[in-house]
This record gives C-alpha cells, structure tokens and sequence, in this order.
C-alpha cells in the first residue's frame, strides 16, 4: 500500500506535467496544432512552378527538359520536379495539372494557373510580339474565377468529367501558393530601366499582387504561402547581358540582388497588412531567397557545385547564351551542336541559366518546408493554422 507522503507526490508531478503541457501550448501554439489536410492545391506563378501552361498555350520546353525525373518533356522548365511538386507530395497529393492544358488533366485535387513569363502586373512586351506571358495575374484570377464557376457546374451535370473537378467543399480548404515576381523587375532591366527605376515600379507591383489575394480571399481562400522572389542577380540571364559593375562575394551581380530584396522588404510589408485585411486566413511568408541564395553563397557545403554555370547551355564562362537555349541546335564553324544537359546536374544548381535544377529545387523545398525561413514560423504541413 502506497504512503501518503508518496500519493501526495504523484499528485504533484501529475499537475505540474498538465500545468507544463498547458504552458508550452500558450508559448508556442504550433504544440497544439495538428497537421493540415489540404485537400487541393491552387497555385499562382511564373515558371519557377508551371507545370505545363506554358507548354499548352505556345511551346513545350524540348529535351532535355524533364530527363532528371520524368524522363521526358514535361512542361517544366527544369530537369526535373519543381517546388510546387514537391508541396503536392507532402500532402499525398498529384502533381498539379495545369489549368490551360486540355489533355490528360485532372483537377480534382486542384489546379496551376501558372505560366513561365508570367508577372503580376500587365507587362508591355507579350508574346509572341515580346518576352512576357499574357496570362499576368489579373489574368489567373480570372481564370480561377472561371475554374470555380464551372468545376461545379461539371460536377452537377455529370458524366465522365465529373470525376475529374475537384468537390464544392474543397475550395475554402485548399492550399492557395503564390510564387511570382520575379519577372516584373525582369522586364524592368530588359526594358533597360535604371535599378533606381526597377525600384520605383515595385511598390505598385506589391499592391497589385495584394489586390489578388484578397480577391481569392473573397472568394473563400483562407491558407496562403507566399513565397518572396529569389536572388535574380545569381541567375546568368542577368548578370552575363547585363555585365554589373559590382560583384558580391558569391560572384553574383549585386545590384540586381539589391532590387529582389526591397521586393521582398515590400512583399513582407504587404503580408503583414494582408493578416490585418483578411482576418480569417492563414497566411505564410516564405523567404525562399536566403535559401536560395545560400546555394550561390556556400554551394560546397551542401554537395553543390559550380552554382553560377548553366547546366544545360552554350557559351562562355557561364555556359550560357541568349542565342543558344538550353535543347536548341546551333551551328559552330559549320556544324551543327546540340545545346544539351551537363554530365551530373544533381550536383548543379542552375539549370538553364534562369531556372533551377530539381537537386536545387529540392534543397530549397526541404529547407522552406520545415518552417525555419517562414513567418511565422510554422512548417508547410501547418500552414492552415494562424499561429
């Protein structure tokens, strides 16, 4: 038979056990949440997440785009997966149809309105005519309009398609992901606009992007990640054209770096005001350019190397050049060259001289989803909760 003396003792190490729990729950909430079970996946992007939008409405990126992975062309430009596929593994989803493809897609689990090119505001040079996608994100709004509309008049008709639309429920449930940006302050440079004028466009390119989210909040949306834009200044499409004056200590062009992060600066500024305006969602900051930067930075020790070589291109220092793309055919002294893929692009992180490698893309996705580069600092897997 126990003492008193020793019931009295469990008694205590019992409440200071409840008392402990109840404490750790109020400092950090995240001890009291469950994981999300997101449903579906609504992303919003340029082509470091188009999974085929591209490739649906002008050109599928050729060989060898896709080989790391899907062994094939695969409307992604890169070697392989993509962030936005590896968010959609983590919740047991598909990989992400795109919304302007019309073959072989199935939203039930969602959609990607993504398009390379693509930029937040109205760009001024389009294709075919100029260099940026049409489909900006006034225009993906749009289309997610239409997408919800529709989805649910297919769902109630019937028949084969049925099937293939996500459920009505789904919506206010799903993952709403934005990574895009980055090709405003590209047009700005190709538009051969002063850095100090890139930056004066930014603060109207924030706005423009806030107006969107609420507009999907509006809508129902209520969990957004929202990626910042990467250091661009790394990537050879810009520092080989536009030969800065200034290098930093990675090689990478210093100025152009210096317009991605007051975006940034701006984008975290608009995040914060969008938790006042739209008080029931669930919003993330995902600084995915320190990350990224860091593979530019210390590519060794994290197995890279080589950071600022294209991997798949022709030309120079950096293997790259605007007049030969990556899966293009050149002519050399007269013959013929095949622009094709380094020998071991697992240990490369550029791509193509403006995209990422999927080894790249992972080591970013593996980083940005423990929650360590959010704000707040909550992993992907929680990114329903507020707090």
């Amino acid at each position: 038979m126990e003492s008193p003396s020793s019931i009295r003792l469990a008694t205590s190490l019992c409440c200071f056990c409840v008392i402990f729990s109840l404490t750790a729950m109020v400092i950090n909430p995240v001890v009291a949440s469950e994981n999300c079970k997101f449903p579906a996946i609504f992303n919003f992007a340029d082509s470091n997440s188009d999974t085929g939008g591209y490739a649906a409405a002008f050109s599928q990126p050729p060989w060898p785009y896709g080989m790391t992975f899907f062994g094939m062309p695969a409307g992604r430009f890169s070697d392989g997966r993509l962030m936005i596929d590896f968010i959609a593994n983590t919740f047991g989803l598909p990989f992400l149809s795109a919304y302007l493809n019309s073959l072989g897609s199935n939203y039930t689990n969602g959609a990607n309105f993504a398009t390379a090119a693509s930029t937040i505001r109205l760009p001024t040079s389009i294709i075919p005519a100029g260099g940026f996608s049409p489909f900006y994100l006034d225009l993906q709004y749009d289309q997610f309009v239409q997408f919800k509309s529709r989805t649910q008049q297919i769902r109630k008709r019937g028949g084969v398609y049925k099937d293939l639309m996500p459920k009505e429920e789904y919506f206010p449930k799903a993952l709403y992901v934005f990574d895009i940006g980055q090709n405003d302050l590209g047009e700005g440079f190709f538009a051969n606009m002063s850095i100090k004028e890139v930056n004066a466009t930014v603060p109207d390119v924030i706005n423009s992007f806030s107006t969107n989210v609420k507009r999907i909040y509006k809508l129902g949306a209520r969990s957004f990640w929202i990626h910042n834009t990467g250091p661009i200044g790394c990537l050879p499409y810009i520092f080989t054209i536009f030969q800065p004056a200034e290098r930093d200590s990675a090689g990478c062009s210093k100025p152009h770096n210096e317009v991605a992060q007051y975006f940034n600066y701006k984008l975290k500024e608009a995040v914060a005001q969008l938790r006042k305006d739209c008080p029931l969602a669930a919003i993330t900051y995902v600084d995915v350019y320190s990350v990224k930067y860091s593979l530019f930075s210390h590519p060794n020790k994290y197995g890279f190397e080589l950071p600022l070589v294209a991997c798949c291109g022709y030309g120079g220092e950096y293997n790259y050049s605007n007049a030969a793309g990556c899966g293009s055919t050149i002519t050399v002294n007269g013959s013929q060259i095949f622009v094709g893929s380094c020998d071991r692009p697992s240990v490369r992180v550029d791509w193509d001289g403006i995209h990422y490698t999927e080894a790249a893309n992972k080591f970013v996705f593996d980083r940005i989803s423990s929650g360590e580069f959010s704000e707040p600092p909550l992993p992907l897997r929680m990114a329903c909760h507020r707090t």
